[in-house]
């Protein structure tokens, strides 16, 4: 495929001179600042996954004005992380971007190369492939083990898809659903009076809940996104049974649930 000249950006010198700004700042924090100083890549992980999901919240709200700043955020960390790395001579900001470069050339040989590849199926399932080839083991290899449950689930199904292994039809995945939620009801039966094996019931759900996210993929819906959502909607009712109960005398934890309904039927409506 012949490669098409990138648009020239007329804004290019304005961006470099952006980014060389912040590496110098970096640079004089690092040198200066008491706490900047004391950093290391174990301290700054756990402000990065909390920065990364503050991204997150602005995506789902739609906040432009927050979302560059969250990404201002983030830009530091991955400065601050090659810093610290440059100091222990493993590598520095340069040889990042350039590790980046290659692997982008590498994966997208539709664009640099001769390989044809005119949908977005094939370009994920060639890269899956060449990932294959130049080292991992497994295909579910660069799934990271710390992320949280649906969104491993995700990514799980995403990757298996690259190379093939995937249902055909939407209606075969929701055979599937269907077939999962038997098997959970025979494990977990509301009405039945004896004790449920939990171990199995809890088994069960979880091969529900993983056949609800590949459903979901099917028909286009990001499952964390959709849950995140229902958690908002949830929240913002919830506290306007709190706020609006509050303002008739009334307190939570001593009204009736039929009471509680009464404000939570008309958060629906607003």
């Amino acid at each position: 495929m012949k490669q098409v000249p990138a648009t020239p950006d007329p804004n290019r010198p304005a961006k470099l001179e952006a980014f060389n700004r912040l590496l110098t700042i970096m640079d004089e924090l690092r040198e200066n600042c008491p706490w900047d100083k004391k950093q290391t890549l174990e301290s700054l992980r756990h402000l990065t996954i909390e920065e990364t999901y503050e991204l997150s919240d602005a995506i789902l709200e739609n906040d432009l004005p927050e979302i560059k700043k969250e990404l201002g955020d983030l830009m530091l960390h991955n400065v601050f992380y090659a810093r610290i790395a440059s100091e222990q001579k493993a590598f520095d900001i340069a040889d990042v971007l350039n590790a980046i470069c290659d692997k982008l050339i590498e994966r997208h040989p539709h664009i640099y190369s001769d390989v044809v590849a005119n949908d977005e199926e094939t370009v994920k399932s060639n890269w899956e492939k060449i990932k294959l080839k130049t080292g991992n083991k497994s295909v579910l290899q660069g799934v990271p083990g710390s992320l949280p449950a649906l969104v491993k689930a995700i990514r799980i199904q995403d990757k298996a898809r690259g190379v093939g292994f995937d249902w055909e039809r939407k209606e075969q995945v929701w055979e599937k659903v269907e077939e999962e939620m038997q098997e959970f009801k025979a494990e977990f039966n509301a009405t039945a009076p004896e004790a449920i094996n939990h171990e199995k019931a809890m088994a069960e759900f979880g091969d529900l809940l993983f056949s609800l996210v590949n459903y979901a993929r099917f028909i286009n819906i990001d499952p964390e996104e959709a849950l995140e959502r229902t958690n908002k909607k949830f929240i913002k009712r919830f506290q306007y049974l709190e706020t609006e109960s509050a303002k008739d005398g009334k307190t939570m934890g001593e009204m009736t649930l039929a009471e509680m309904d009464v404000y939570w039927n008309r958060a629906k409506n607003l």
